[in-house]
């Protein structure tokens, strides 16, 4: 009798299968090096070994809540990233931010043949596949009883008040605590709590299995009856579950003669990992630079100012999670003060949405519909504007305060600004009720810019409607400068109105009082940056000549700082690749007489300013 062949074709069927799979979940290890984190921003180590026949697409998973599909992860890495990953073995060291749930990491075997170019990021970049599971790691979880997170700072609007906004997982009693030593924190404010649920959001990816992560609660306190200029000391949290490090800040004084202010738009987070969306590795330096100039600081008062574009989230939730524990440095210790942009905000169905301007409103805020922009910052003032949706209406769109010598005013260009609308009659009353003794400078923000000479945006029917409604109000009520984001460089104009630069005086001097300084300062992070519009005699130059009303223009990343005094008020252009300024305008009081200078100018040391302004000298 001949032998069955059935047994023989099997066995061998297995064995090559066994042999042509690019390898097996059971020959993969993958390890940790903890399975417990004590605070977001802390390293892990992910160690693997086995892959025997490694591709340079197979990639580590990340992975939060630990149920989550495999093709909702959090962010990805390529093994190849890490040297001899050829072998099969190697190890990756990130950081870790809490997101109120345990986090698991995956290992997945990918290659070229298997890329599916319908599957894409929003950059275009396909999505890695999940085909092939090589391994799973241990959960890994953060302790508990640490205290809260996301902690920042924001001015009430009012003397004698500092807000404060953390974020828990959990809606149990938090509290702020404290006082003038740092040893002896000897007040207690309690905090309103709130929070937002899947369905509040507009669109996907926001209210999406593979966007929507569980925001935590938000706490919103204020501490009261504080003593003018000094510094206080404070903590956030409970007996019950645990407190936060000890922050300090410098209380609002009303009667000091000088403001100090640093200013940027658009700049988003970094992550150590890539995701569905482009994140902004330059904004850790700008939060490293602007950190530098808080030390030097001292014991004087500050804001910090980002008009729009602020997190880049776009409907990933966890990315709003790294945004507040990137900026919790300084935000904890300078009121951290916002604008609303396009990112946060637009929808398909946003209530306002005219015929002019369908091209410009689109779906940049990922579904969010300015539902998490609203609740995780809390501005001065009560204004705020309907969504039309379940979602609460938008807050912190538009609203005023005045620090030291300076008004500041924030505007909402994703709302309606024309004449009929509660932002336009907003901007009026406030322009015109100013008192230039008590605050000889108005600063007005806005995310998109009214000029701008960049290309590669659809903004132009927006820019000449607020050309037509906005800038009369600028005019008239003698705006000193006016700071806009969205285009991601800095750019600043003459004094202008209408395109027409200020002229001379019969004396000569320069005597452009009556017009606002322009500056675009979009360059706090994101890489995307369109050319510059040549001049029409010059169409294949798209940097040099710039347009006569253009005084310069950088392509370097950075921020601004402000520093003003009953005199005069100076602008400076900090660049992130050597911490030095690049640019700065002066405009005195009241005759706003302009001088600039470019390249790196005397005053790159934050030191040398206050020591001129504490001789009086500015």
């Amino acid at each position: 009798m001949y032998p069955n062949p059935l047994p023989i074709l099997l066995l061998t069927f297995l064995l090559f299968s066994l042999f042509n799979q690019p390898c097996s979940s059971q020959q993969v290890s993958i390890f940790v090096n903890t399975i417990t984190i004590q605070k977001s921003g802390d390293h892990i180590s992910i160690n693997w070994t086995g892959i025997r026949s490694p591709s340079n697409l197979d990639w580590l998973g990340i992975y939060s809540p630990t149920n989550s599909s495999h093709d909702n992860f959090i962010g990805y890495i390529f093994l190849s990233s890490v040297p001899d990953w050829e072998s099969g073995s190697g190890r990756i060291t990130l950081p870790l931010v809490n997101l109120r749930s345990e986090y698991q990491f995956r290992i997945f075997h990918w290659n070229e043949s298997e890329v599916d170019m319908t599957k894409l990021d929003n950059d275009k970049n396909p999505l890695p596949g999940t085909k092939h599971l090589l391994a799973v790691s241990e959960d890994v979880g953060f302790v508990a009883g640490k205290g809260p997170e996301h902690v920042h700072l924001a001015l009430t609007g009012r003397v004698k008040e500092m807000r404060v906004m953390f974020v828990t997982h959990n809606g149990e009693d938090h509290f702020v605590r404290y006082g003038l030593k740092k040893s002896r924190l000897d007040r207690v404010e309690g905090t309103r709590v709130s929070r937002y649920e899947r369905e509040d959001l507009c669109d996907s990816p926001a209210n999406a299995s593979i966007g929507w992560r569980d925001p935590g609660f938000i706490h919103d306190g204020v501490m009261i009856h504080l003593k003018k200029g000094k510094r206080y000391y404070y903590q956030v949290g409970s007996d019950v579950w645990g407190w936060s490090e000890t922050f300090s800040f410098v209380s609002p004084d009303d009667e000091t003669k000088h403001t100090i202010a640093f200013m940027f738009g658009d700049m988003g987070t970094a992550t150590p990992y890539m995701t569905f969306d482009r994140t902004q590795v330059e904004s850790a330096s700008t939060v490293k630079w602007i950190s530098r100039d808080i030390e030097a600081l001292g014991n004087k008062p500050a804001v910090i100012s980002h008009i729009g574009d602020i997190s880049y989230a776009r409907g990933y939730s966890w990315l709003w999670d790294n945004f507040f524990t990137q900026i919790e440095p300084i935000a904890s210790r300078v009121p951290y003060h916002v604008c609303i942009g396009n990112h946060e905000y637009d929808w398909p169905q946003q209530p306002w949405r005219p015929d002019w301007a369908v091209g410009l409103y689109k779906t940049d805020g990922g579904g969010e519909c300015g539902v998490p922009y609203s609740l995780r910052f809390n501005m001065p003032g009560e204004l705020s504007e309907p969504t039309g949706m379940r979602a609460p209406a938008t807050r912190n769109v538009y609203y005023s305060f005045d620090m030291g010598v300076v008004h500041f005013v924030y505007l909402s260009t994703e709302t309606n600004f024309l004449p009929e609308s509660q932002q336009y009659q907003f901007l009026k009353n406030d322009l015109e009720s100013v008192d230039r003794e008590k605050t000889p400078f108005v600063v007005v923000q806005g995310h998109r810019p009214m000029y701008t000479t960049s290309t590669g945006h659809k903004d132009e029917p927006l820019q000449e409607r607020m050309r037509e409604h906005l800038e009369p109000l600028f005019v008239q009520n003698k705006v000193s400068l006016v700071l806009w984001g969205h285009v991601h460089r800095y750019e600043r104009f003459c004094p202008m109105s209408n395109f027409t630069c200020g002229s001379l005086d019969k004396n000569g001097d320069d005597d452009w009082q009556a017009f606002p300084v322009h500056i675009v300062i979009g360059m706090g992070g994101q890489d995307y940056q369109p050319t510059w519009q040549p001049r029409p005699d010059h169409p294949d130059d798209p940097v040099f000549p710039q347009p006569a009303q253009s005084m310069y223009r950088g392509g370097e990343f950075g921020y601004t700082r402000l520093v003003a005094t009953k005199k005069k008020l100076k602008l400076y252009y900090v660049g992130n690749h050597d911490g030095r300024v690049h640019d700065k305008v002066e405009i005195r009081a009241p005759g706003h007489r302009l001088s600039h200078t470019r390249g790196n100018v005397v005053e790159s040391s934050f030191s040398w300013l206050f020591r001129n302004i504490n001789a009086g000298a500015m």
